[in-house]
């Protein structure tokens, strides 16, 4: 393949506001069609975004010779169906997290991948972050010592009852929404997969029947030693920090989540010294430079930084924090997600 990507997207979320600006911005693709269930809706957010091609199904937009890759803004539940069919459909693929509400899941999505010969990537924007490029060269360099602790949060408020976090058949709840960031997280700084788990929740009823969660604390316990905690909500105050701490010293980041394409500052605090501000100049948005490494991947055939693997054991560690959770809670659980241990 020769030129640039061209994208087409699946869905009208709102995250969509984001994602389409900055593949527009991109210096390796072109967005060219959007889809949606409404034709209407479709067509407002193409003239919105100046995107040639409005599709009024997601059928549609997969059958058209004129999209390279898709990226997938659906709701959670529907993630592998459409990454199947965009796959089956000759489509390299870019979906929002979770990649898939199961290991298993993740399973027949690596299958397909490998067979069809196509790229797909779970899209945790924030890993392209120059922040974190940052952020691993000091805990490479041992700044903090023996790693002890990761302390991370990530909430926000969803707001009303329309909104698919309240609705359990299409993978709502706090945990695979706003949790998956916080373990990816923790696995990321540890560099390993956690051994052990334990989680307690919070619940209400969901709009379609059941329970989900709207707020999770846990805790990772990895084989070298060190603790992730963690809490998350889509119910509560926006919060948003990582803090690593060792046996030398800690490291602390606001917002690691957040869309920054400002100066960032890494503070590196030991024991009462002065504190060691990195900055991060000039900022970047961390959506273009995922959507540029993966059209970099599909157009040079290299590898990407992150494999179907990893979406796989983020996807474990979900199920079994889920599984704990609703164990502590004596809520059911969804038939959509399997509660699983780590293994």
């Amino acid at each position: 393949m020769s030129g640039n990507v061209r994208w087409g997207v699946l869905g009208t979320a709102r995250v969509v506001r984001k994602t389409i600006p900055a593949l527009q911005e991109t210096r390796n693709g072109e967005v060219t069609g959007i889809a949606s269930r409404s034709e209407e809706k479709a067509r407002e957010y193409a003239a919105r975004h100046g995107i040639p091609q409005a599709f009024g199904s997601y059928e549609a937009l997969l059958a058209s010779p004129d999209i390279d890759a898709v990226y997938i803004a659906l709701p959670n539940a529907l993630h592998r169906e459409w990454i199947l069919k965009s796959l089956d459909a000759g489509k390299h693929v870019l979906c929002e997290k979770p990649l898939a509400m199961s290991a298993a899941e993740c399973g027949q999505i690596a299958r397909k991948a490998e067979a069809t010969g196509l790229k797909v990537l779970e899209g945790f924007m924030y890993r392209f972050h120059p922040r974190f490029e940052k952020l691993q060269e000091l805990l490479a360099a041992n700044a903090v010592g023996k790693l002890t602790f990761v302390h991370v949060a990530h909430s926000f408020d969803a707001g009303g009852e329309d909104n698919i976090r309240w609705y359990a058949g299409l993978g709502g709840g706090a945990l695979f929404d706003t949790g998956c960031y916080v373990v990816n997280m923790s696995r990321m700084v540890t560099g390993q997969e956690p051994a052990h788990v334990a989680a307690f929740g919070n619940y209400r009823d969901a709009n379609d029947g059941g329970r989900i969660d709207t707020s999770i604390a846990g805790m990772l316990r990895f084989p070298g030693g060190a603790t992730a905690l963690f809490d998350t909500g889509v119910n509560l105050e926006r919060r948003n920090f990582l803090e690593v701490t060792g046996t030398e010293g800690r490291l602390y980041l606001d917002n690691p989540f957040g869309l920054l394409e400002e100066d960032s500052v890494l503070e590196e605090h030991h024991f009462g010294q002065d504190t060691i501000r990195h900055t991060i100049k000039g900022g970047a948005n961390h959506f273009v430079r995922m959507g540029e490494h993966f059209a970099d991947s599909v157009l040079n055939g290299t590898p990407l930084r992150y494999d179907l693997t990893d979406a796989a054991n983020n996807a474990r560690v979900l199920e079994a924090l889920d599984h704990a959770a609703r164990t502590q809670e004596g809520a059911p659980e969804p038939s959509l997600r399997s509660g699983a241990g780590v293994s």
